[in-house]
């Protein structure tokens, strides 16, 4: 039996599905659809990532449980897949039961071979990257040197990993199996990473309480990584699903983003390693999306809503341009002006317009009947079969834009085909048996591109089955249907709307330049060190915070300042409860204009960072002196 593994990496739920998450997630279905169609039995595994400190952190910022976060936003995946046609086997959550079960269950087996062991971790802990980092990794100032936001300070008790122990077996592995990373230089960077050196890895944190807990020691939760990547081995059924296990594993392809490329082809192996499990067969780390030529940011990510891009273009035609565009493993940028004028060039004048003529010819030729040829298909026939051949290295290299540009080949090689035959010529010479020839070999050319494109485009392909006549869904095709004379003859085609009507190029640039212009943050007005100067700031102490009556905001302080003792009224109260507030050393603005609020007069401003749904107010170390002057 012949099966196919692929996944997705896990998505995290503090945030919503954008362009990124859409590229990987259509690159795995695009696999699991090719293979499937090749009689292939294939799991196709995705979902979501949902323990970990910054999980905790945002859903604590939007006064939810981590648990009530995660499954509000794992809707928007299941609803944004749904949409772009994804045909995943299987959604996996990291809060399932059986995921929890699995993860413990191998701590305890590694454990037990004496590859996992208690210590303390002292070093430092980006967040948002869910990522440990030593002194020297770092950027100056402490910065994370794959997000480049500031990392935190970290000593505690941890359990580690034995990675070290592993670094010799793994740089065998990758010089037997060279092609374990795509691509290549991609590859080239791990063997670079591991031949450094690899330390123990702390895998489990006791400062935060959202994950799974470590066998034996529930003061720990298991470091988020050891979890997540362990829902490859429980989805695929370890410990609750042996016949799945074991026809499955191990998977054929990993698809990530670079980012994440580290966890994957280092320390997952290594984990299975220490498990006595297979390895993965392929890792393949794609590129990042800029936006308009713009890295992508909170601002732009409107411009391209995966959802609002589907609502213009369609969902095939996004599917198509996301894989055609860019070669799969290089960076790109997304532009709707490249979109508009690939759905153009591409969908609707070569295969739409090819689809529209080819049955317009049959109607007016042959009452809409297919015509028994009279002899074979010629190199029409041949160029199909070189197509499907070629494709399966190109698939099998993951090189999707490659891919679809031979498949076009045959596209525009059926076009060829009808203008260098002259279907026309031969109907009004009455030339019978060769036009019969001619249209049936134009409407099979179709047949076969409907049946090669329905891995990357299964709606349209669908729709150009239905035309022709076919019966039955394509999803169920197999490639054995794509010999040449599959196409019966006496089949009654039943022409529709054209595949992919065209668009305005100009318009919809237009009107995106007008939405980019307005997402452009208003130049920031610039003052000297003169103006800035002539700001007091000093540190004051907190000495009373009441609320003020009918406001939810406003919280009345009395400080002091050093010099003197006066109200300050701060609109902190959504953030702070007053008795937070007594003895907080702060940082006010003293030379602040009195101002009345609320009928309070408010001498001072307190400073404080703000963010979505956050506020903290800047605090300075208690043995600070009151009135120290902040520069």
């Amino acid at each position: 039996m012949k099966k196919f593994y692929v996944t997705t990496p896990i998505y995290y739920v503090n945030d919503v599905p954008h362009i990124g998450h859409a590229y990987t997630t259509v690159a795995a279905d695009v696999m699991a659809r090719y293979k499937r169609l090749h009689g292939y039995k294939t799991f196709f595994l995705t979902g979501t990532d949902e323990h970990g400190q910054k999980v905790e952190k945002a859903a604590r910022a939007q006064s939810k449980t981590p648990k009530e976060l995660a499954d509000s936003v794992v809707v928007r995946f299941q609803e944004l897949w749904n949409r772009l046609n994804i045909s995943h086997d299987h959604f996996v959550r990291t809060t399932d039961d059986y995921h929890e079960k699995a993860v413990q269950e191998l701590f305890k087996l590694i454990q037990e071979k004496g590859d996992i062991y208690l210590g303390e971790y002292e070093g430092w802990y980006c967040t948002p990257c869910e990522t440990f980092w030593s002194e020297g990794q770092q950027l100056e100032g402490n910065l994370c040197p794959d997000c480049g936001r500031p990392t935190e300070k970290v000593k505690e008790p941890s359990y580690f990993f034995r990675l070290s122990k592993y670094q010799d077996a793994l740089l065998e592995f990758y010089r037997e199996h060279p092609d374990f990373v795509l691509p290549e230089s991609r590859m080239n960077e791990i063997v670079s990473f591991v031949k450094m050196g690899l330390k123990d890895l702390s895998i489990s944190r006791t400062t935060f309480k959202w994950g799974i807990p470590v066998p034996g020691d529930p003061d720990h939760v298991i470091y988020v990584w050891f979890d997540a990547l362990f829902n490859y081995v429980s989805a695929a059924g370890y410990g609750w699903n042996h016949h799945r296990f074991e026809t499955f594993w191990p998977a054929d392809l990993h698809i990530i983003g670079k980012d994440i490329l580290r966890f994957h082809a280092i320390y997952w192996p290594a984990f299975l390693m220490s498990a006595g499990l297979p390895l993965p067969r392929r890792v393949f780390a794609h590129g990042w999306w800029t936006i308009e030529g713009q890295k992508m940011s909170k601002s732009l990510r409107n411009v391209v809503d995966p959802h609002r891009l589907i609502e213009e273009y369609g969902t095939d035609a996004l599917r198509y341009f996301l894989l055609r565009e860019v070669p799969f493993g290089l960076d790109g940028d997304f532009s709707h002006r490249a979109m508009a004028h690939r759905i153009n060039s591409d969908l609707a004048n070569d295969l739409g317009n090819l689809l529209y003529r080819s049955l317009t010819m049959v109607l007016k030729y042959f009452k809409g009947e297919v015509p028994q040829p009279s002899g074979p298909g010629g190199e029409l026939a041949q160029l199909a079969q070189a197509v499907i051949k070629d494709l399966d290295h190109l698939m099998d290299q993951q090189a999707f834009n490659r891919a679809l540009e031979r498949l076009w080949d045959l596209v525009k090689g059926t076009n060829k085909y009808i203008d260098s035959s002259a279907p026309w010529n031969l109907a009004r010479e009455k030339r019978q048996a060769e036009l019969a020839t001619v249209i049936y070999n134009i409407l099979e050319g179709c047949r076969i591109i409907a049946l090669l494109i329905s891995p990357f485009m299964p709606q349209k392909a669908q729709e150009m089955w239905d035309q022709l006549g076919v019966e039955g869904h394509i999803v169920e095709a197999s490639m054995d249907q794509a010999a040449w004379g599959g196409l019966k003859p006496g089949t009654r085609v039943k022409k529709g709307k054209p595949l992919f009507p065209r668009l305005d190029e100009k318009a919809i640039v237009e009107k995106i330049e007008r939405e980019l212009a307005s997402t452009q943050e208003p130049q920031e007005e610039e003052v000297t060190i003169d103006e800035f100067a002539r700001m007091k700031l000093v540190v004051a102490q907190i000495l009373q915070a009441e609320k003020v009556p009918r406001s939810r905001k406003l919280i009345k302080l009395l400080v002091d300042t050093g010099s003197d003792r006066r109200t300050v009224v701060a609109g902190i109260g959504e953030h702070y409860s007053p008795q937070d507030l007594v003895g907080k050393k702060v940082v006010i603005v003293a030379n602040l204009k009195p101002a009345k609020l609320m009928g309070i007069q408010s001498r001072g401003m307190i400073l404080a960072a703000t963010w979505d749904r956050g506020m903290k107010v800047l605090e300075v170390p208690q043995n600070t002196p009151v009135g120290t002057q902040v520069r």
